[in-house]
């Protein structure tokens, strides 16, 4: 669904499973700080929230977006987190440079979604100028740290479950 009908930050609290019990891991990229820092927050401030204790709550900051995908992957294999949401911010430029990064990274994420037994959660701002980018972390659309957080939950319980 378009964000444009969306709000990020709009969810149904009686909706979500218990995250008490859940360690989840964050990969942040530094490129484009003013927004992945605001991602972050949001990330951070709705698995509290919702009951992720801060203590398992792991923040890790890569340069740039490219570097999630490989900051994702040692999170993964290094600490026991049920989840790895990924925020970074691309915006549009003068050349092709946004396409590959993008592709890259949405590549890399889906890779390691089939690799991994967690789910990797894809939070990658791709917007075409830095007014969607301030609109989509905290802005008059949501913050989508908030919407990658609540979609981790809802993705730890799914691997959860028993499916018998």
């Amino acid at each position: 669904m378009a964000t444009k009908y969306h709000h990020l930050s709009d969810y149904d609290p009686t909706s979500i499973p218990d995250a008490s019990a859940m360690k989840v891991g964050i990969v942040v990229a530094e490129w484009n700080y003013d927004i992945t820092s605001k991602l972050m927050e949001g990330a951070r401030s709705t698995l509290i929230k919702n009951g992720v204790s801060p203590e398992n709550i792991l923040i890790r900051w890569v340069p740039g977006s490219f570097e999630l995908v490989y900051g994702a992957k040692l999170l993964a294999r290094k600490s026991e987190v049920d989840a790895v949401i990924v925020l970074g911010c691309v915006i549009r430029g003068e050349t092709p440079h946004f396409e590959y990064i993008c592709s890259g990274v949405t590549q890399g994420i889906t890779a390691l979604n089939l690799q991994f037994e967690i789910p990797f959660i894809f939070g990658l701002l791709t917007n075409n100028t830095m007014q969607q980018s301030i609109d989509r972390a905290g802005g008059v659309l949501g913050n989508k740290g908030d919407e990658a957080a609540i979609t981790a939950i809802r993705m730890i319980a799914l691997n959860n479950e028993n499916f018998r």
